[in-house]
């Protein structure tokens, strides 16, 4: 090597240690951050869950125990994309944040509640606990400890595959956590493509939130990317588990990116693919990891000091089933069937705040009408506001009163009455004021509402 060679390389040595000791001196009070991707490992012949269609279910209920993890619905017949668990832990001073989504059709306060066990039990240290379901309805079943969902649309409950799927959420947060270092934060909005219809003919939100986390000296650390859009472009006939459009997507932005993509579904209650099968399913992932990319692009992070974590209590109507919902517009809206206790009669909101991202948790399908009024108030508190539907628990749709008095599916889903959207809704956007520090001067809370907060 030429002395000049040796004086170049000697150069570009000490400015590279500059650069790292300058990334670390101005993040000395950095939020840190670490992310992982891992596989979910499924027993073979675990159900689908997401479909009640007879195209998914056994002829007779396997009563005499020839599957071992199927009692109403048929076992899988393979896998047709990897199904993969991505976490994030953030932690700044005493609050800490693990988050981790799953290709599950949804998941509900149980399976939360033995997630944080096992982090418990393998000695992680105690956070507060965000599980996200994508929404895929190939993905796998048997994992709930619900009786109405497991006749509806999830199969039977069975141990074994509850507890692979919980071990794979937990592993995921543990190795996040071990990667932890000092952060870089950036979020940018991004225009969706036009893959989606609104099964009420509302308008739809087309905008797709990417979170970009680097470490100081700017070396790629995760992605989280929020959209909303139904897992169901794989049809009922399809047998194989897959993390439908949502997870293609993911697995090419990792592919490309180099780092856990973590997909949070947003306010999805009237959101439908707008075009199905698997043709349509690896243009729709394209188009979309395409625009998520180049959000990723354009996104500057910096750094991120500030960490908040909020907590709100949500009393809720009675669950009932509305059999105008469900039969036809012809039945008075007050015929309902009450559900008791199949339902919980109370739900808990999450709000975080990450600089000037702000994001709330819903447990599960929000209108896009009431997702639309949470981001427009909390883009007066925050840069960058999303919600993350169809977590830490699953309590059906959650849609304004007009449409709720429709006769459909989604009317029918819509277990607690006409005014729960409007309650978690106000309850989202009051969480985002108490994370701004700011009080809110007008509230529309419906009078059914029962709120009680907590916050750190």
């Amino acid at each position: 090597m030429t002395a000049r060679a040796i004086f170049l390389a000697v150069i570009l040595a000490a400015a590279s240690i500059a650069g790292i000791a300058a990334g670390a001196e101005r993040c000395a009070d950095c939020v840190t951050a670490g992310a992982a991707s891992t596989a979910l490992s499924v027993p073979p012949g675990t159900p689908l869950a997401g479909y009640g269609s007879p195209k998914r279910r056994l002829l007779f209920p396997d009563i005499l125990g020839q599957h071992p993890h199927a009692f109403w619905f048929a076992p899988s017949s393979g896998t047709q994309d990897p199904l993969v668990a991505r976490a994030l832990v953030l932690e700044s001073g005493t609050t800490r944040l693990a988050w981790v989504t799953l290709e599950l059709i949804a998941v509900d306060r149980e399976f939360t509640r033995a997630v944080r066990e096992r982090l418990t039990s393998a000695g992680v240290p105690p956070a507060t606990l965000i599980v996200s379901a994508s929404h895929t309805h190939s993905g796998p079943g048997a994992f709930l400890d619900s009786a109405l969902m497991s006749v509806v649309a999830v199969d039977r409950l069975d141990w074994v595959v509850r507890a692979a799927l919980v071990e794979g959420a937990a592993a995921a947060i543990r190795q996040a956590d071990g990667a932890r270092v000092p952060a870089l934060v950036a979020a940018i909005s991004v225009a969706a493509p036009a893959v989606t219809l609104s099964r009420l003919a509302r308008p739809l939100d087309s905008e797709i939130v990417v979170l970009k986390v680097t470490s100081a000296s700017g070396g790629p650390l995760a992605l989280v990317w929020n959209f909303s859009i139904h897992g169901t472009m794989l049809p009922a006939s399809n047998l194989r588990l897959s993390g439908d459009v949502m997870g293609v997507a993911s697995a090419r932005l990792e592919q490309k990116l180099g780092v856990p993509a973590l997909f949070v579904n947003g306010a999805v209650g009237d959101v439908s693919p707008a075009r199905h099968g698997e043709a349509a399913l690896r243009d729709t992932a394209d188009q979309l990891a395409a625009a998520v990319e180049a959000g990723w692009a354009r996104a500057k992070p910096a750094p991120v000091s500030t960490l908040r974590v909020a907590q709100r209590q949500v009393g809720l109507p009675a669950g009932a089933l509305s059999l105008r919902g469900c039969v036809g517009r012809w039945l008075p809206a007050f015929v309902r069937v009450p559900l008791w206790s199949a339902l919980p009669d109370d739900t808990e909101l999450i709000g975080v705040a990450l600089g000037d991202t702000g994001w709330v948790t819903i447990p599960g399908e929000l209108q896009t009408a009431f997702g639309q009024a949470i981001k427009r108030e909390g883009r007066e508190l925050f840069a960058s506001t999303f919600v993350a539907g169809l977590s830490n628990d699953y309590l059906g749709y959650f849609v304004t009163p007009i449409d709720a008095q429709r006769s459909g599916y989604v009317a029918c889903a819509t277990l607690y009455g006409p005014d729960a959207g409007a309650c978690l809704t106000d309850a989202a956007v009051d969480l985002l004021y108490r994370l701004r520090g700011r009080s809110r001067s007008v509230t529309r809370t419906p009078s059914s509402c029962d709120y009680r907060t907590g916050a750190r």
